[in-house]
């Protein structure tokens, strides 16, 4: 019975450790991104200066190995190079769709944690103009 309780115990922690370290290096989530920016249109030209699914701007794909438009290329490509301008410039080249502050602007966007964080914030901003 002692060792089942060990091997038992001992499964446990490394679930919950394993588990812990899942939720720290949570992915981006570029399709969540891509809904936000343009309805998920992989091809999107926004009027706005975005293309593609992500909304880059053509300086920026440029800038970051891009060839032609984002809204030519497929969903795969615009991720790839999104990931590339993410390294360089971080969540801020997503201005509307990644939140600028508290535990959501810290969390990759479209994790669990931002969308928590996100609904709490945004429960915050409803109560305080509620009172």
């Amino acid at each position: 019975m002692r060792k089942f309780t060990v091997l038992a115990t001992g499964a446990l922690l490394v679930g919950a450790a394993e588990w812990a370290g899942a939720a720290h290096a949570e992915p981006i989530d570029w399709e969540a991104i891509a809904v936000c920016e343009s309805g998920a249109n992989w091809s999107a030209d926004t009027g706005d200066g975005g293309y593609g699914g992500l909304g880059i701007s053509a300086t920026d794909w440029e800038a970051n190995g891009g060839i032609g438009l984002p809204s030519q290329a497929t969903a795969q490509q615009q991720i790839a190079v999104a990931k590339r301008i993410m390294a360089n410039r971080g969540p801020g080249a997503w201005p509307g769709c990644v939140s600028g502050g508290g535990a959501a602007g810290t969390a990759p966007v479209g994790s669990l944690t931002h969308y928590v964080a996100a609904l709490e914030q945004a429960a915050q901003r409803t109560g305080a103009a509620s009172d």
